[in-house]
């Protein structure tokens, strides 16, 4: 708390340093896409002695919002973040529902911000198996990413309810979905088709990957996406996450980023190659099916939302 209030004015501005660091950072490579696994919370209840570890979570979502202040004023663009696993749902009773009770206060919180988040041209989306999602608290979250849809300014990813792998076989799901229903053949798909079939089928892939806790695995985040990101792991506990930790994570970035932007163009290159010898073999009622297949899933994944609005 004293090291977070060491780095902001009375008013709640950054204090003249932070705005310096960030001054400095801004001279390097200043990644567009950040994806952050929050992990920690539960130890960090343990470690305070809470009598419950809800309030570790509390804590983290806490975090969360400093956090995303951070990554506005140093120009990130997009930030995406492991809110709750499909694996959580086997954690205890009281734990998922304490979960989804303080995921509805966040929401209703954000929802309340309306102005800030419009002033801001956030966009809010929340990526995952919504189906899974206790349905007042789908009405709430319908609400949140209708209001903001059309804001372009800057992008939060919410995955809740996610896997990876849970997203890869969706995808994959769809795709069979497309051909059993002629709306596109097997000779269309590719894994460009694939991967615009993907949750994140809007998203530019994660420039970085930050992990707290010490624990230095993905934990089935964004595996797809991640196969060129730089990942950052951390010895630190979520709610303890601090703006140097976070400062840390950029120049990691930063030091990287040579190696980081000439394995990205070299697999670009190879990419574009492929699509230039395609050129002269795809035709153009190929590429529409891809298209209009593409928004035919979009369509349907929406379509969940809208009916959570309407009811």
């Amino acid at each position: 708390r004293a090291e977070s209030q060491s780095v902001m004015e009375k008013d709640g501005r950054p204090s003249w340093f932070r705005w310096f660091c960030n001054q400095v950072l801004r001279c390097g490579a200043v990644p567009t896409h950040v994806a952050i696994i929050m992990d920690g919370n539960r130890r960090f209840a343990r470690k305070m002695r809470y009598e419950k570890c809800l309030q570790g979570h509390v804590l983290g979502f806490e975090k969360l919002t400093e956090t995303l202040e951070w990554c506005l004023e140093l120009g990130v663009r997009e930030v995406s973040v492991y809110a709750f696993s499909i694996e959580n749902f086997k954690r205890s009773s009281e734990e998922v529902g304490g979960l989804m009770e303080l995921t509805r206060q966040k929401v209703k919180l954000l929802l309340e911000e309306h102005d800030l988040i419009t002033k801001h041209g956030v966009c809010v989306r929340v990526l995952g198996d919504l189906s899974l999602v206790p349905h007042d608290l789908l009405h709430s979250i319908a609400q949140l990413v209708f209001f903001s849809k059309d804001n372009n300014n800057a992008f939060l990813n919410i995955c809740f309810a996610y896997t990876s792998r849970h997203e890869m076989t969706e995808a994959i799901r769809q795709l069979a979905f497309g051909v059993e229903e002629g709306r596109i053949l097997p000779s269309d798909i590719s894994e460009e088709l694939m991967e615009r079939c993907l949750y994140t089928g809007d998203s530019p892939k994660p420039d970085l990957v930050i992990r707290t806790s010490g624990e230095v695995r993905l934990s089935d985040f964004l595996l797809w996406q991640s196969g060129y990101s730089c990942l950052c792991f951390q010895d630190v506990l979520w709610p303890e996450f601090s703006v140097w930790n976070f400062f840390t994570a950029i120049l990691h970035y930063q030091r990287n980023y040579s190696q980081i932007k000439a394995a990205r163009d070299c697999l670009e290159s190879i990419v574009e190659g492929k699509k230039r010898e395609e050129a002269g073999v795809v035709d153009a009622a190929k590429r529409q099916r891809q298209e209009d297949f593409v928004a035919h899933v979009r369509r349907v994944r929406t379509r969940l939302l809208e009916q959570a609005l309407n009811s």
